[in-house]
């Protein structure tokens, strides 16, 4: 697919540094749940700095859907789209994307990792196949948390939170680790879908390996 224009419909923010950006879908455009686009800023100056973005909203969806986190002091593509309103234009490049479903198990998500993740549990929910996936989301604090409601009315118990920094009721507190993990019931012969800052993946590779979880059950991307 070439680049294609498309015209934001809607902008606001998820959390205090996350962005919900819709726009429109152009036609032809078609995606696996997980996967990303490169999107760049129809700007003067701004032409060439694109940057990687997942789609949150399911492929049957009429526009697309993104939850894109902000780092104003980077100065960079995200900083610029704070400053963005309904009817500006943004561009969308080809559909790329590692992070595919291949069957139950549990989502290890850090941050704005989490959102290769969005599209793939919404779309098990409209054809009623959660099953017993889990969600972990590690997060700073609890006001970092995309997603925070619908995640809960999606997995119930399943959707399991750690956060860094906070300590707050019904929230575990501090790292991912081989003893937290053990203590969140997870079926280890399953699949396990990683992403999250790579130190953090890193990590948990090693957990996982250390919990005779085999390299070939492990989907995982950076980001």
């Amino acid at each position: 697919m070439e680049n294609q224009e498309v015209t934001i419909k809607s902008i606001e923010h998820a959390t205090h540094d996350v962005l919900h950006i819709v726009v429109e879908k152009p036609e032809g455009l078609e995606f696996e749940p997980g996967q990303a686009t490169e999107i760049f800023v129809e700007e003067a100056g701004w032409e060439n700095e694109g940057r990687p973005f997942t789609f949150t909203s399911l492929p049957k969806d009429e526009n697309l859907e993104f939850m894109i986190k902000t780092y104003p002091l980077r100065k960079g593509v995200t900083n610029k789209l704070l400053s963005l309103k309904a009817g500006d234009h943004l561009i969308v490049n080809e559909v790329f994307g590692a992070i595919a479903y291949k069957g139950e198990g549990t989502f290890i998500a850090g941050g704005a990792g989490v959102t290769p993740f969005i599209s793939i549990l919404r779309n098990l929910k409209a054809q009623n196949k959660l099953g017993n996936n889990k969600l972990i989301f590690a997060n700073k604090t609890k006001d970092d948390i995309i997603l925070e409601t619908e995640f809960h009315e999606m997995l119930g118990d399943n959707f399991i939170n750690i956060l860094s920094r906070d300590t707050a009721e019904g929230f575990e507190h501090g790292q991912i680790t081989e003893k937290f993990l053990n203590n969140c019931g997870l079926a280890y012969d399953k699949h396990f879908y990683l992403c999250g800052p790579p130190p953090m993946m890193e990590a948990v590779e090693k957990q996982l390996a250390n919990l005779n979880v085999k390299k070939e059950q492990i989907v995982m991307e950076a980001f």
